[in-house]
């Protein structure tokens, strides 16, 4: 039977693109090593939109396709929980 929602998005895309902040309201990381959260599908999101960068996830591996203008690679990786290719 049909899951629905979400969880059709998450199994039956071929790429799947969250757009969202890149930290919480108190500056906290978003992107994480783990999630604290039940997950909708494990390991189903290629490319992350952020106000601050655009990051493509595979096989493990975070890699940074870009970056708003002004913010260093430093910077960014200080923001977010995962270590940051590129």
């Amino acid at each position: 039977p049909a899951v629905g929602g979400a969880m059709d998005l998450a199994t039956g895309a071929r790429r799947t693109w969250v757009m969202m902040e890149h930290v919480t309201k108190a500056g906290e990381p978003k992107l994480v090593e783990r999630c604290s959260y039940p997950l909708t599908g494990l390991a189903c999101v290629k490319r992350v939109y952020t106000d601050l960068a655009v990051i493509d996830l595979a096989d493990g591996v975070a890699t940074v396709r870009a970056r708003v203008d002004g913010l260093t690679a430093a910077d960014l990786q200080r923001l977010t929980g995962v270590p940051l290719r590129g």
